[in-house]
């Protein structure tokens, strides 16, 4: 038994046992800081080649992409059941009759299960909001909102276009509705200190989000960041420093968020920095190790809320 909440473990507790994956969507939405509405070329980080996997294309049909999706992970994870994930660029920056029309296309297969949207909070509405509040009354339907980080100078720094503010204010409009939230956040910013990075697990668990994706900043190939990079070099994580870095990030991270992802991978041929030489595999099993070789586990730092301590359910696994 891990000693954090993984996902993999909140999928099989909650489709009784029963292996979900998520199957990647390119929709063809776009990004206000793409299109000139707040800037061009999205954050300064932005490469979204970095993370597509190659059956991911808007060239094809959602129902195609849906379809090529659980084909490829029924073979390669007997997966049974499926997330709609719609990943690129941000998902919910349509009409929302745009917007119902995807995502409706992409619950017609009877093995998808729900929508994991990725979407950043400026760009939600009340009127959307609604639309996955409906879809929430008979499917899974979680919001991931892009934070990157709580502090404003770093929000400026890779020109994400909003600030702390709007994240908190499209939570506030989310929850409470049937619909699962979460935040995405990288650590790592030249911006902050060592102790601001860490310090963010106690700002995110004071936040109503049940669910986290974290990774480390990576320096990604034709991006404003690598150019920045080039100019001014700045301290990126080591492997080791990682691996530590996480297992304290989840001591204080509140025990009952699920954990989507610890760390980002990316293909070789457009990572400049860090490069551990570890696959994901390796990433893994290193986290768990050290979580075991300090005895600890998620939550073990976080004044938590009234059940929602970790102890009684990662303490035990040994």
């Amino acid at each position: 038994m891990r000693r954090y909440n993984s996902f993999s473990s909140f999928a099989r507790d909650h489709w009784d046992g029963r292996r979900l994956q998520k199957v990647n969507i390119d929709a063809g939405f776009t990004c206000p800081n793409r299109d000139g509405t707040l800037g061009h070329g999205g954050c300064i980080y932005c490469n979204n080649d970095s993370f597509r996997p190659s059956s991911c294309k808007p060239t094809l049909s959602i129902t195609e992409q849906v379809e090529n999706g659980i084909n490829y992970l029924k073979k390669r994870y007997k997966a049974e059941l499926f997330l709609a994930y719609f990943q690129p660029f941000t998902n919910t920056y349509a009409p929302v009759d745009v917007l119902e029309r995807s995502y409706r296309e992409a619950l017609k297969n009877p093995a998808v299960m729900g929508l994991a949207i990725g979407t950043r909070p400026d760009c939600v509405d009340e009127e959307k909001i609604a639309l996955l509040e409906e879809i929430a009354r008979t499917h899974f339907v979680l919001v991931e909102y892009g934070l990157q980080s709580v502090y404003e100078k770093s929000l400026d720094f890779i020109e994400r276009g909003h600030g702390l503010r709007t994240f908190l204010d499209a939570v506030e409009l989310t929850k409470g509705r049937g619909i699962h939230i979460g935040a995405h956040i990288i650590a790592g910013f030249p911006t902050e200190t060592a102790g601001e990075t860490l310090a963010m697990a106690g700002s995110v668990s004071a936040m109503d989000i049940g669910f986290l994706k974290l990774h480390q900043l990576q320096i990604v190939k034709d991006t404003r960041l690598a150019a920045y990079y080039a100019e001014h070099p700045f301290k990126v994580f080591s492997y080791g420093e990682y691996v530590d870095f996480a297992v304290s990030f989840l001591e204080r991270l509140r025990g009952d968020i699920v954990i989507q992802r610890l760390f980002a991978t990316c293909p070789d041929d457009i990572l400049i920095a860090p490069q551990w030489g570890a696959d994901r595999y390796r990433i893994l099993r290193d986290i768990e190790n050290r979580l075991a070789e300090r005895d600890t586990f998620q939550g073990s730092k976080c004044s938590a809320l009234p059940g929602q301590t970790a102890q009684g359910r990662f303490k035990a696994a040994s």
